[in-house]
């Protein structure tokens, strides 16, 4: 153990930390770590043919815009007090732009130049 100490002190730890107790603590954190984060991937597999599974993929989607468009629009208007002419236009371009194309990725990218736009340049 005075090993450790000692070694301790040329990787620069604090006095009465030693590599071993450093080591005991990362190791175990870093497989924990990394357990959780394949733990997600090991439960699809095994639910993959589950049909909650797949309304969960189909309306989560839309769930979560529906939230972050909710919460943007109330987080501008109510709580910062700004114009919701140009949070209600960002809204609308992305409503039609995904009416028209359903593309989300354009979708949001143009609602969102619209909205900056409506913001920078129109003075909204």
């Amino acid at each position: 153990m005075n090993q450790l100490v000692c070694a301790a002190g040329a990787y620069g730890l604090p006095d009465g930390v030693s590599l071993g107790g450093v080591l005991a603590v990362l190791i175990p954190a870093a497989v924990v770590t990394m357990v959780l984060r394949q733990l997600p991937f090991s439960a699809l597999a095994l639910l993959k043919n589950s049909g909650f599974v797949k309304l969960l993929g189909y309306t989560m989607p839309v769930g979560v815009m529906t939230v972050l468009a909710v919460y943007t629009l109330h987080t501008e208007v109510v709580l910062q007090g700004q114009s919701i002419i140009a949070s209600l236009v960002g809204v609308g371009v992305t409503v039609l732009l995904h009416a028209l194309r359903r593309d989300a990725a354009l979708s949001i990218i143009g609602g969102t130049v619209a909205y900056m736009l409506m913001l920078n340049v129109g003075g909204f």
